[in-house]
């Protein structure tokens, strides 16, 4: 694997690439439009990029906090010839540490169903049926305790 850094995206440039690769991979296969990519939660949200040597994106996730002790991760995405080599346990990692520093004894996750082996592995339980995005990406509620 190349030599990759997980960074806080805050500059205009680096969120700007944030997004784009948050939006390539995860609407644009589906005919979405970028900005659909964000939600209002963004604006209070942990966001975390994985970058090579020459600052490329690689990956990215998001953590935000849906009670005092509940931390939720969405958003994780891998660009496409960057998947399965380390990135998306790099920035689940990085989220996971950051959600314990803040507090957090629990993560929940809206695992899309290809991606369900991908927390498993990881901690991960299923704990129940998700929502149906775009009518054809079907999720699963998963949880892990870190506290």
């Amino acid at each position: 694997m190349t030599r990759v850094t997980v960074i806080e995206p805050s500059s205009p440039g680096e969120l700007g690439e944030y997004y784009r690769l948050r939006w390539k991979i995860l609407r644009a296969p589906w005919g979405q439009p970028p900005g659909s990519e964000r939600d209002p939660l963004d604006e209070c949200s942990t966001h975390v990029m994985a970058v090579n040597s020459a600052h490329e994106p690689l990956g990215v996730g998001r953590l935000h906090f849906n009670s005092i002790s509940e931390g939720q991760i969405r958003y994780m995405a891998v660009a496409t010839n960057h998947q399965r080599s380390g990135i998306g346990t790099l920035i689940l990692e990085t989220l996971e540490t950051r959600a314990r520093l803040l507090g957090a004894t629990s993560i929940v996750v809206d695992a899309r169903e290809t991606a369900i082996g991908f927390y498993r592995k990881r901690g991960y339980l299923p704990t129940g049926p998700g929502h149906m995005l775009f009518r054809q990406i079907a999720h699963v509620q998963m949880c892990k305790r870190i506290g």
